[in-house]
Protein backbone atom coordinates (compact mmCIF):
# COMPACT_ATOMS: atom_id res chain seq x y z
CA UNK A 1 0.00 0.00 0.00
CA UNK A 2 1.42 3.32 -0.53
CA UNK A 3 1.19 6.03 1.85
CA UNK A 4 -2.45 8.32 2.23
CA UNK A 5 -1.92 11.30 -0.51
CA UNK A 6 -2.96 14.44 1.76
CA UNK A 7 -5.98 16.34 0.71
CA UNK A 8 -4.02 19.62 -0.81
CA UNK A 9 -1.48 17.00 -3.15
CA UNK A 10 -4.32 15.13 -4.23
CA UNK A 11 -6.11 18.30 -5.54
CA UNK A 12 -3.21 19.47 -7.12
CA UNK A 13 -2.41 16.48 -8.57
CA UNK A 14 -6.06 16.49 -9.80
CA UNK A 15 -6.15 19.99 -11.12
CA UNK A 16 -2.79 18.89 -13.50
CA UNK A 17 -4.88 16.21 -15.31
CA UNK A 18 -7.70 18.31 -15.93
CA UNK A 19 -7.90 20.29 -19.16
CA UNK A 20 -9.78 23.26 -19.48
CA UNK A 21 -12.90 22.88 -22.26
CA UNK A 22 -13.41 25.23 -25.51
CA UNK A 23 -14.73 28.32 -25.24
CA UNK A 24 -18.08 29.52 -26.61
CA UNK A 25 -19.70 33.13 -26.55
CA UNK A 26 -23.03 32.96 -25.09
CA UNK A 27 -25.86 35.67 -24.25
CA UNK A 28 -25.91 37.12 -20.85
CA UNK A 29 -28.42 34.79 -19.12
CA UNK A 30 -26.53 32.17 -20.52
CA UNK A 31 -23.37 32.62 -19.17
CA UNK A 32 -24.66 32.80 -15.56
CA UNK A 33 -22.42 30.57 -12.76
CA UNK A 34 -20.38 30.15 -15.45
CA UNK A 35 -16.20 31.74 -15.07
CA UNK A 36 -14.74 34.62 -17.56
CA UNK A 37 -12.24 33.46 -19.92
CA UNK A 38 -11.13 37.15 -20.12
CA UNK A 39 -11.08 40.15 -18.84
CA UNK A 40 -14.14 42.06 -19.50
CA UNK A 41 -13.81 45.49 -19.85
CA UNK A 42 -16.02 47.85 -19.77
CA UNK A 43 -17.27 49.67 -23.35
CA UNK A 44 -18.69 52.72 -21.64
CA UNK A 45 -18.58 55.01 -18.60
CA UNK A 46 -21.20 54.50 -15.77
CA UNK A 47 -23.14 56.40 -15.78
CA UNK A 48 -22.57 57.98 -18.53
CA UNK A 49 -23.19 61.54 -17.68
CA UNK A 50 -23.28 63.65 -14.77
CA UNK A 51 -26.74 62.54 -13.56
CA UNK A 52 -29.27 63.88 -10.77
CA UNK A 53 -29.02 61.31 -7.19
CA UNK A 54 -32.12 62.84 -5.97
CA UNK A 55 -35.88 64.58 -7.22
CA UNK A 56 -34.97 68.31 -7.19
CA UNK A 57 -34.10 71.24 -8.96
CA UNK A 58 -30.16 71.64 -10.57
CA UNK A 59 -29.23 74.92 -9.86
CA UNK A 60 -25.86 76.61 -9.90
CA UNK A 61 -24.48 76.49 -6.48
CA UNK A 62 -22.88 80.27 -7.08
CA UNK A 63 -26.62 81.15 -7.22
CA UNK A 64 -27.37 80.22 -3.27
CA UNK A 65 -29.52 81.40 -1.43
CA UNK A 66 -31.68 82.13 -4.59
CA UNK A 67 -34.39 82.34 -5.27
CA UNK A 68 -34.37 81.14 -9.19
CA UNK A 69 -36.47 81.04 -12.30
CA UNK A 70 -37.61 77.27 -13.47
CA UNK A 71 -36.85 77.46 -16.96
CA UNK A 72 -37.45 73.46 -18.22
CA UNK A 73 -37.40 70.29 -17.22
CA UNK A 74 -34.77 67.09 -17.21
CA UNK A 75 -36.06 63.63 -16.67
CA UNK A 76 -34.44 60.65 -17.37
CA UNK A 77 -33.95 59.75 -20.96
CA UNK A 78 -34.79 62.90 -21.91
CA UNK A 79 -32.74 65.45 -21.02
CA UNK A 80 -33.05 69.18 -20.64
CA UNK A 81 -32.05 71.21 -24.16
CA UNK A 82 -30.86 74.23 -22.93
CA UNK A 83 -28.48 75.31 -19.89
CA UNK A 84 -28.69 76.38 -16.96
CA UNK A 85 -27.70 80.19 -16.63
CA UNK A 86 -27.34 82.78 -13.29
CA UNK A 87 -30.47 82.65 -11.20
CA UNK A 88 -32.23 79.70 -13.04
CA UNK A 89 -32.69 76.19 -12.03
CA UNK A 90 -34.57 73.27 -14.25
CA UNK A 91 -36.65 70.93 -12.29
CA UNK A 92 -34.70 67.43 -11.96
CA UNK A 93 -35.96 63.89 -11.57
CA UNK A 94 -33.33 60.84 -10.05
CA UNK A 95 -31.16 59.80 -12.66
CA UNK A 96 -31.98 62.46 -15.40
CA UNK A 97 -28.79 64.53 -16.95
CA UNK A 98 -27.57 67.32 -15.70
CA UNK A 99 -27.92 70.09 -17.54
CA UNK A 100 -24.96 72.70 -18.52
CA UNK A 101 -24.35 75.12 -16.63
CA UNK A 102 -25.77 73.50 -13.52
CA UNK A 103 -23.34 71.65 -10.77
CA UNK A 104 -25.74 71.11 -7.81
CA UNK A 105 -29.29 69.70 -6.83
CA UNK A 106 -31.51 70.97 -4.27
CA UNK A 107 -33.75 68.39 -3.16
CA UNK A 108 -37.54 69.15 -3.94
CA UNK A 109 -38.04 68.75 0.12
CA UNK A 110 -36.31 71.97 0.89
CA UNK A 111 -38.01 73.82 -1.88
CA UNK A 112 -41.32 75.64 -2.30
CA UNK A 113 -42.37 76.90 -5.78
CA UNK A 114 -44.94 80.13 -7.04
CA UNK A 115 -45.33 79.46 -10.46
CA UNK A 116 -41.80 79.35 -11.89
CA UNK A 117 -40.25 81.05 -9.07
CA UNK A 118 -37.87 78.59 -6.81
CA UNK A 119 -37.21 79.43 -3.65
CA UNK A 120 -34.95 77.40 -0.86
CA UNK A 121 -36.61 76.78 2.05
CA UNK A 122 -34.65 74.20 3.76
CA UNK A 123 -30.34 74.30 4.28
CA UNK A 124 -29.80 73.61 0.81
CA UNK A 125 -26.79 71.42 -0.62
CA UNK A 126 -23.50 71.19 2.09
CA UNK A 127 -21.81 71.41 -0.57
CA UNK A 128 -20.56 71.87 -4.75
CA UNK A 129 -21.99 69.16 -6.57
CA UNK A 130 -24.72 67.94 -3.73
CA UNK A 131 -26.92 64.69 -5.48
CA UNK A 132 -24.81 64.75 -8.13
CA UNK A 133 -23.62 61.43 -9.61
CA UNK A 134 -20.43 62.19 -11.77
CA UNK A 135 -19.39 60.18 -14.80
CA UNK A 136 -17.51 57.70 -14.65
CA UNK A 137 -18.63 57.32 -10.58
CA UNK A 138 -19.15 53.34 -10.93
CA UNK A 139 -16.34 52.94 -13.71
CA UNK A 140 -14.89 54.57 -16.95
CA UNK A 141 -14.48 53.15 -20.02
CA UNK A 142 -11.80 50.85 -20.47
CA UNK A 143 -12.04 49.68 -16.60
CA UNK A 144 -12.01 45.74 -16.18
CA UNK A 145 -15.36 45.01 -14.69
CA UNK A 146 -14.83 41.19 -14.01
CA UNK A 147 -11.38 39.38 -14.46
CA UNK A 148 -10.65 36.52 -16.40
CA UNK A 149 -11.39 33.37 -13.88
CA UNK A 150 -14.14 35.38 -11.90
CA UNK A 151 -17.77 33.81 -11.21
CA UNK A 152 -20.02 35.11 -13.07
CA UNK A 153 -22.88 35.65 -10.56
CA UNK A 154 -25.89 37.69 -10.78
CA UNK A 155 -24.70 40.78 -9.98
CA UNK A 156 -21.27 40.11 -12.43
CA UNK A 157 -24.17 39.62 -15.30
CA UNK A 158 -25.47 42.88 -14.40
CA UNK A 159 -22.31 44.56 -14.11
CA UNK A 160 -21.44 43.02 -18.17
CA UNK A 161 -24.59 44.39 -18.95
CA UNK A 162 -24.29 47.65 -17.72
CA UNK A 163 -20.82 48.32 -19.18
CA UNK A 164 -22.27 47.35 -22.70
CA UNK A 165 -22.22 43.93 -23.15
CA UNK A 166 -24.91 41.44 -24.77
CA UNK A 167 -22.82 38.51 -24.93
CA UNK A 168 -19.83 37.06 -22.74
CA UNK A 169 -16.81 34.76 -23.65
CA UNK A 170 -17.29 31.71 -21.32
CA UNK A 171 -16.00 27.53 -21.35
CA UNK A 172 -18.80 25.31 -22.76
CA UNK A 173 -20.59 23.22 -20.07
CA UNK A 174 -19.13 20.03 -18.90
CA UNK A 175 -21.08 16.59 -19.48
CA UNK A 176 -20.81 14.64 -16.23
CA UNK A 177 -22.25 11.05 -16.23
CA UNK A 178 -22.47 8.96 -12.55
CA UNK A 179 -22.64 5.59 -12.22
CA UNK A 180 -23.84 3.92 -9.09
CA UNK A 181 -22.09 0.77 -8.30
CA UNK A 182 -23.51 -1.99 -5.82
CA UNK A 183 -25.46 -5.15 -5.88
CA UNK A 184 -27.59 -3.64 -3.17
CA UNK A 185 -28.55 -0.39 -4.53
CA UNK A 186 -32.38 -0.07 -5.28
CA UNK A 187 -33.52 2.52 -7.54
CA UNK A 188 -35.21 5.41 -5.29
CA UNK A 189 -38.69 4.51 -4.92
CA UNK A 190 -38.60 1.45 -5.66
CA UNK A 191 -40.73 -1.60 -3.34
CA UNK A 192 -38.65 -4.12 -1.51
CA UNK A 193 -39.49 -6.30 0.85
CA UNK A 194 -35.69 -7.33 1.06
CA UNK A 195 -34.17 -5.37 4.50
CA UNK A 196 -30.60 -5.32 3.03
CA UNK A 197 -31.74 -3.23 -0.27
CA UNK A 198 -30.46 0.12 -0.16
CA UNK A 199 -32.15 2.89 -2.08
CA UNK A 200 -29.55 4.67 -4.20
CA UNK A 201 -29.53 8.40 -2.81
CA UNK A 202 -25.55 9.60 -3.94
CA UNK A 203 -26.71 10.04 -7.72
CA UNK A 204 -29.19 12.48 -7.12
CA UNK A 205 -27.43 14.03 -4.34
CA UNK A 206 -24.57 14.48 -6.60
CA UNK A 207 -27.05 16.02 -9.53
CA UNK A 208 -28.33 18.06 -6.73
CA UNK A 209 -24.12 19.46 -5.46
CA UNK A 210 -23.52 20.20 -9.15
CA UNK A 211 -27.25 22.26 -10.18
CA UNK A 212 -25.48 25.54 -9.67
CA UNK A 213 -22.65 24.40 -12.36
CA UNK A 214 -21.95 24.40 -15.71
CA UNK A 215 -22.78 21.49 -16.71
CA UNK A 216 -25.17 18.62 -18.17
CA UNK A 217 -25.43 15.55 -16.13
CA UNK A 218 -26.31 12.02 -16.64
CA UNK A 219 -27.08 9.78 -13.90
CA UNK A 220 -26.51 6.30 -15.56
CA UNK A 221 -27.92 4.21 -13.04
CA UNK A 222 -26.82 1.42 -11.07
CA UNK A 223 -24.24 -0.75 -11.98
CA UNK A 224 -23.93 -4.56 -10.41
CA UNK A 225 -21.40 -5.33 -8.26
CA UNK A 226 -19.97 -7.91 -11.60
CA UNK A 227 -16.52 -6.95 -13.77
CA UNK A 228 -17.82 -7.03 -16.56
CA UNK A 229 -20.45 -4.88 -16.26
CA UNK A 230 -18.78 -2.03 -14.75
CA UNK A 231 -16.19 -2.21 -17.97
CA UNK A 232 -19.19 -2.09 -20.18
CA UNK A 233 -20.63 1.02 -18.54
CA UNK A 234 -16.95 2.89 -18.31
CA UNK A 235 -16.58 2.18 -22.28
CA UNK A 236 -20.36 3.48 -22.71
CA UNK A 237 -20.07 6.49 -20.32
CA UNK A 238 -19.74 9.84 -23.25
CA UNK A 239 -18.65 12.35 -20.68
CA UNK A 240 -15.63 14.67 -19.61
CA UNK A 241 -16.29 13.38 -16.03
CA UNK A 242 -16.98 9.80 -15.00
CA UNK A 243 -18.14 9.72 -11.57
CA UNK A 244 -18.65 6.36 -9.69
CA UNK A 245 -19.87 5.88 -5.98
CA UNK A 246 -19.07 2.68 -4.30
CA UNK A 247 -16.71 0.10 -5.19
CA UNK A 248 -13.54 2.13 -4.80
CA UNK A 249 -11.94 0.30 -1.44
CA UNK A 250 -9.85 -2.99 -1.54
CA UNK A 251 -12.76 -5.46 -0.96
CA UNK A 252 -13.39 -8.26 -2.55
CA UNK A 253 -16.45 -6.69 -4.72
CA UNK A 254 -14.62 -3.47 -5.02
CA UNK A 255 -14.32 -3.26 -8.56
CA UNK A 256 -13.66 0.06 -9.51
CA UNK A 257 -10.59 0.06 -10.32
CA UNK A 258 -9.84 -3.09 -12.24
CA UNK A 259 -13.18 -2.54 -14.55
CA UNK A 260 -11.18 1.05 -14.90
CA UNK A 261 -7.91 -0.39 -16.24
CA UNK A 262 -10.33 -3.34 -18.33
CA UNK A 263 -11.57 -0.83 -19.89
CA UNK A 264 -8.01 1.16 -20.87
CA UNK A 265 -8.41 3.91 -18.44
CA UNK A 266 -5.38 4.74 -16.02
CA UNK A 267 -5.41 5.72 -12.02
CA UNK A 268 -3.42 8.40 -11.33
CA UNK A 269 -3.97 8.24 -7.21
CA UNK A 270 -5.62 6.63 -5.13
CA UNK A 271 -6.70 6.48 -0.98
CA UNK A 272 -6.46 9.91 0.71
CA UNK A 273 -5.46 11.00 4.04
CA UNK A 274 -9.00 12.22 4.09
CA UNK A 275 -11.71 11.09 6.59
CA UNK A 276 -14.92 10.47 5.14
CA UNK A 277 -13.30 9.36 1.83
CA UNK A 278 -10.44 7.85 2.18
CA UNK A 279 -10.84 5.02 -1.09
CA UNK A 280 -11.50 7.86 -3.39
CA UNK A 281 -9.73 7.43 -6.46
CA UNK A 282 -9.09 9.36 -9.80
CA UNK A 283 -7.85 8.39 -13.40
CA UNK A 284 -8.11 8.84 -16.50
CA UNK A 285 -10.24 7.29 -19.47
CA UNK A 286 -9.67 8.57 -23.08
CA UNK A 287 -10.21 12.09 -22.70
CA UNK A 288 -11.90 11.82 -19.46
CA UNK A 289 -11.11 12.61 -16.29
CA UNK A 290 -12.39 9.97 -13.88
CA UNK A 291 -13.16 10.16 -10.05
CA UNK A 292 -14.16 7.29 -7.86
CA UNK A 293 -15.74 8.28 -4.90
CA UNK A 294 -16.98 5.89 -1.57
CA UNK A 295 -20.29 4.67 -1.76
CA UNK A 296 -20.89 5.95 2.23
CA UNK A 297 -23.14 8.88 1.16
CA UNK A 298 -21.55 10.89 4.04
CA UNK A 299 -18.11 10.01 2.19
CA UNK A 300 -19.18 11.21 -1.19
CA UNK A 301 -20.65 14.26 -0.24
CA UNK A 302 -17.57 15.42 1.38
CA UNK A 303 -15.18 14.11 -1.58
CA UNK A 304 -17.36 15.69 -3.58
CA UNK A 305 -17.30 18.87 -2.33
CA UNK A 306 -13.48 19.10 -2.40
CA UNK A 307 -12.78 17.07 -5.06
CA UNK A 308 -15.81 16.90 -7.82
CA UNK A 309 -17.30 21.06 -7.50
CA UNK A 310 -13.22 22.35 -7.53
CA UNK A 311 -12.10 20.26 -10.50
CA UNK A 312 -15.76 21.15 -12.59
CA UNK A 313 -14.34 24.84 -11.69
CA UNK A 314 -10.81 24.35 -12.85
CA UNK A 315 -12.08 22.95 -16.36
CA UNK A 316 -14.93 25.72 -16.28
CA UNK A 317 -11.86 28.45 -16.60
CA UNK A 318 -11.97 29.29 -12.68
CA UNK A 319 -9.23 31.03 -10.92
CA UNK A 320 -9.58 29.79 -7.62
CA UNK A 321 -11.53 26.67 -7.94
CA UNK A 322 -11.49 25.49 -4.22
CA UNK A 323 -13.91 26.33 -1.76
CA UNK A 324 -13.42 28.89 0.82
CA UNK A 325 -12.93 28.18 4.32
CA UNK A 326 -14.24 30.41 6.87
CA UNK A 327 -13.25 30.81 10.84
CA UNK A 328 -15.05 30.17 13.83
CA UNK A 329 -15.26 29.83 17.56
CA UNK A 330 -15.97 26.57 19.01
CA UNK A 331 -18.92 26.16 20.81
CA UNK A 332 -17.63 22.39 22.44
CA UNK A 333 -14.42 21.29 22.29
CA UNK A 334 -12.82 19.10 20.31
CA UNK A 335 -10.34 15.82 20.65
CA UNK A 336 -6.43 15.74 19.04
CA UNK A 337 -6.70 14.27 15.66
CA UNK A 338 -5.13 11.60 13.58
CA UNK A 339 -2.68 11.47 10.55
CA UNK A 340 -5.75 11.81 8.03
CA UNK A 341 -7.49 15.17 7.44
CA UNK A 342 -11.02 15.52 9.13
CA UNK A 343 -14.08 17.22 7.81
CA UNK A 344 -16.86 17.23 10.97
CA UNK A 345 -20.57 17.97 10.24
CA UNK A 346 -20.93 20.62 12.61
CA UNK A 347 -23.60 23.55 13.07
CA UNK A 348 -23.32 26.85 13.99
CA UNK A 349 -26.06 28.71 16.65
CA UNK A 350 -25.39 32.28 17.83
CA UNK A 351 -21.81 32.80 15.77
CA UNK A 352 -20.52 29.42 17.38
CA UNK A 353 -19.79 26.28 15.80
CA UNK A 354 -20.05 22.73 17.40
CA UNK A 355 -19.27 19.24 15.59
CA UNK A 356 -22.59 16.49 15.90
CA UNK A 357 -21.84 14.16 18.50
CA UNK A 358 -21.70 10.98 15.67
CA UNK A 359 -19.68 11.37 13.01
CA UNK A 360 -19.99 7.64 11.03
CA UNK A 361 -20.13 8.07 7.23
CA UNK A 362 -23.41 6.62 6.68
CA UNK A 363 -25.40 8.71 8.72
CA UNK A 364 -27.24 10.71 5.99
CA UNK A 365 -29.91 12.54 8.52
CA UNK A 366 -26.21 13.95 10.67
CA UNK A 367 -25.23 15.71 7.17
CA UNK A 368 -28.93 16.96 6.26
CA UNK A 369 -28.94 18.59 9.42
CA UNK A 370 -25.27 20.05 9.19
CA UNK A 371 -24.86 23.54 8.47
CA UNK A 372 -21.10 23.47 7.70
CA UNK A 373 -18.11 21.27 7.65
CA UNK A 374 -15.31 21.35 10.67
CA UNK A 375 -12.25 20.43 9.21
CA UNK A 376 -9.64 19.56 11.41
CA UNK A 377 -5.69 19.22 9.74
CA UNK A 378 -3.49 16.38 10.46
CA UNK A 379 -2.07 16.02 13.64
CA UNK A 380 -4.41 18.74 15.39
CA UNK A 381 -3.98 18.97 19.00
CA UNK A 382 -7.22 19.03 21.12
CA UNK A 383 -9.11 22.46 20.49
CA UNK A 384 -11.15 23.90 23.48
CA UNK A 385 -14.36 26.19 23.93
CA UNK A 386 -13.69 29.52 21.99
CA UNK A 387 -10.90 28.22 19.89
CA UNK A 388 -11.20 28.69 16.73
CA UNK A 389 -11.11 26.36 13.64
CA UNK A 390 -11.80 26.28 9.65
CA UNK A 391 -15.37 25.44 8.06
CA UNK A 392 -16.91 25.06 5.14
CA UNK A 393 -20.21 26.65 5.22
CA UNK A 394 -23.04 24.65 3.51
CA UNK A 395 -25.70 25.81 1.61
Amino acid sequence: MTPLLPVADAQARLFAMAPRVASERVPLAAAAGRWATEPVAAMRAQPGADLSSMDGYAIRFDDLPGPWRVIGESAAGRAFPGSVGRGEAARIFTGAAMPPGADSVLVQEETDRAGDTLFLTGEGPPRRGASVRRKGLDFDRGAVLIAAGARLTPAAIALAATGGYGELEVNRRLRVAVLATGDELIAPGSASDDPLALPEGNSAMLAAMLADLPVNVTVAGIVPDRLEALVAAFSGANADIVVTTGGASVGDHDLVRPALEAAGGTVDFWRIAIRPGKPMLAGRLGDAIVLGLPGNPVSAFVTATLFLRPLIAAMAGAADPLPRLLRAELAAPLPANDHRQDYLRGTIADGRVSAAALQDSSMLATLAHATCLIVRPPHAPPAAIGGTVDILPLA
